[in-house]
């Protein structure tokens, strides 16, 4: 079934013979539960396509559909109702907060939905990604690793359709970025989770199911990895 689709997507920036295209008439079609790598080199426009996935910006022309639903048809209100239940994201920079613990970190999106945390979810979830004994801690008592992990238990927590990973791993070592990233496989796959992630770096997309190259605001190839 598909989850996730952009029907002639375009981002535009200036124009005349300042014109941008940040995003040039992306066409794509994402189905439940997939692992997709979105690659491609600085400027290419995939973190500007990541945005547009997320109802984050809005594009010039064309259209998101999330579940069927056309996002930028929602006012700024219901859309930001809509992104915080439907999709988890994963920054590169974590974007804790520093002063809640991990735990109140987690489950603040809940919260600010005013629903009820499903604790035993929630601790599920810590204790899959290796944090059940640093609840307590602060942002600033934990490696990068474990602030990733943070992050990515703060994503799934609402219990989202899509998760949406940008450079998650950009600041992390190599051994701690597979760590992190076999960890979001697995929670996307035990979470029945779809997964969008953009990188530049060519082993981490290839844990992927499906990668998808961008080049210059255009998709330029589509495949599966064996």
């Amino acid at each position: 079934m598909t989850i996730l689709q952009t029907r002639n997507l375009r981002k535009e920036y200036g124009n005349g013979d300042n014109l941008v295209k940040a995003l040039d008439d992306v066409n794509l079609t994402i189905k439940q539960g997939e692992f997709v790598s979105i690659v491609g080199t600085s400027g290419s426009g995939k973190s500007t396509l990541l945005h547009m996935l997320g109802g984050l910006d809005r594009p010039s022309s064309g259209k998101v559909f999330v579940e069927g639903n056309d996002i930028f048809s929602f006012k700024e209100e219901p859309l930001t109702i809509f992104r915080r239940r439907k999709i988890g994201f994963v920054f590169q920079s974590y974007n804790l907060v520093p002063v809640l613990n991990v735990y109140e970190n987690v489950v603040l999106p809940i919260e600010l939905d005013g629903n009820t945390v499903d604790d035993e979810y929630i601790h599920e979830i810590i204790d899959i990604l290796g944090l059940a004994s640093k609840e307590e801690n602060l942002p600033s008592q934990l490696s990068g690793g474990q602030q990733q992990r943070v992050a990515i238990a703060r994503a799934l927590a609402a219990k989202p359709a899509i998760i949406l990973a940008d450079e998650p791993t950009g600041n992390l070592d190599s051994r701690t970025s597979q760590d992190v990233l076999s960890l979001l496989k697995m929670t996307g796959e035990r979470f029945k989770q779809t997964i969008v992630m953009i990188t530049h770096n060519e082993e981490i997309a290839q844990m992927a199911d499906r990668i998808i190259r961008i080049e210059d605001g255009k998709v330029r190839e589509r495949g599966e990895n064996d």
